[in-house]
């Protein structure tokens, strides 16, 4: 959509007398402005500035302590540029109004290497330049909860009146019990040009996928992720539920992915990863090479919070070591069935909890670096992954934020400026959690020891 049309289609529609215009932070979190309608024209024209350090505050939107990008820059500005989508409808709100999607830039006008979409865009034009596109598909999984509570609760049915108290896994009844909902998120994802698919009832009570389909496009495959989770949070409060992409909201019940297949085509649009049989291509061989060798150091970017680590556990459906397979879902990395023609892979280890710019980045750069180096994976696990002795993923949040700072292959794909910005936001919530005692702690420890 060109500015022109951004502004026809705000005449169309004088119900809409202000607009929230964004960029997402390392968090995957909108940080921007509201704005009156009639002054689209300067977002759209790069007129809105803010701190480029907002792209790295943590999670609870604090500055980063002794942060570089406040004190050594005098905590500049940057330039807010419209990414060229929207004005993306919202209709859940009380009323009615849009949202602009940005991304940062320098004052001189060059991206800004700490906005995670300026970084996935980078790989994407490494892609570009060998003259190949990757083909990109998320899932994702969320919660349904009761928000009368401070901590989650299974929803009560709008069919039955009753708390969802089972796994009701792939049980059309569920979804059925939830349709109002998922009709409104399915029009709220047509109105925002977001490709949804299918949904399922997940393993969780109250728990629901939904598939996305394949763009050739990862920045579109990222956008999409990223305005789906925002979606389905704010369709869930107008029904009168919350929704939660937590990796693990309930202790005792399954977590919530973000799984991402993924392909390439080149300038033909050949998928280079068919070789015409069920064992795919040495290209699609390279690439699995590189997403092993590399995601020991890029968990951080699956596995972003405290809370990520309590999906990331032998026998709880989700991976926790650096292996692959084909149809084998205990692996980190899945080389699906069917036709040769769709030979694509799966990555399975991040949560839903991720941000899509960055786990995609890592992802795509990943395998990216293996088809260069033309890195040989090991033989793909036959069986139960959970039982074998395999290369491990980092077992915990400081483990991770570790190999991620001192990993050799992470410049390769993301700059030093973002991954500067990611190890000190990490370290800074660390921090906070490290001072804060649970509740489970004082009911084990205060009369006890």
């Amino acid at each position: 959509m060109s500015a022109s049309e951004v502004v026809g289609w705000l005449r169309g529609h004088p119900e809409v007398s202000s607009l929230r215009a964004a960029i997402f932070d390392l968090n995957g979190i909108p940080r921007g402005k509201r704005i009156p309608a009639a002054q689209a024209a300067k977002v759209l024209q790069g007129d809105l500035r803010m701190p480029v350090s907002i792209a790295g505050i943590d999670i609870w939107g604090e500055d980063i302590v002794g942060g570089r990008l406040v004190f050594e820059t005098g905590d500049a500005d940057g330039i807010c540029a419209w990414t060229g989508r929207g004005p993306l409808p919202i209709e859940w709100t009380p009323r009615p109004t849009a949202f602009i999607p940005l991304w940062m830039a320098t004052e001189d006008g060059s991206p800004f290497p700490g906005d995670p979409r300026r970084a996935l865009a980078a790989i994407a034009g490494r892609y570009a330049a060998r003259g190949l596109t990757p083909v990109v598909a998320t899932e994702l999984e969320f919660y349904l909860v009761d928000p009368s509570g401070d901590r989650p609760q299974a929803p009560i049915s709008p069919v039955s009146g009753k708390v969802l108290d089972s796994d009701s896994v792939l049980a059309i009844r569920e979804l059925d019990h939830f349709h109002r909902f998922l009709d409104d998120v399915y029009a709220a994802c047509a109105a925002q040009d977001i490709p949804a698919d299918s949904a399922i009832a997940e393993n969780g009570p109250g728990q629901f996928e939904i598939n996305l389909v394949h763009v050739a496009d990862p920045l579109k495959a990222a956008d999409d992720a990223m305005l789906f989770k925002d979606v389905v949070r704010g369709i869930a409060r107008k029904h009168g539920f919350a929704a939660t992409f937590m990796a693990k909201p309930y202790g005792e019940r399954a977590g919530s992915g973000l799984h991402v297949h993924f392909s390439l085509v080149d300038g033909n649009g050949r998928n280079v990863f068919d070789d015409g049989t069920d064992r795919g291509s040495d290209m699609m061989r390279h690439a699995v090479g590189g997403l092993l060798a590399m995601m020991p150091e890029s968990t951080l970017l699956f596995a972003p919070h405290m809370n990520s680590f309590r999906r990331l556990r032998p026998g709880m459906h989700a991976p926790a070591a650096a292996a692959w397979g084909y149809e084998n879902r205990t692996t980190a990395i899945r080389i699906p069935g069917g036709s040769p023609k769709a030979r694509r892979i799966e990555h399975r280890v991040a949560g839903a909890d991720a941000n899509p710019y960055l786990v995609l980045g890592a992802i795509l750069g990943a395998a990216l670096e293996g088809i260069e180096a033309r890195m040989e994976p090991a033989e793909p696990i036959v069986g139960n992954a959970y039982s074998r002795d395999l290369p491990d993923i980092p077992p915990d949040w400081a483990s991770a934020v570790d190999a991620f700072e001192d990993g050799l292959a992470i410049p390769k794909i993301f700059s030093r400026t973002l991954q500067q910005m990611l190890v000190d936001c990490k370290r800074q919530e660390m921090e906070a959690f490290s001072e804060r005692v649970t509740t489970f702690e004082y009911q084990t420890y205060l009369e006890t020891v």
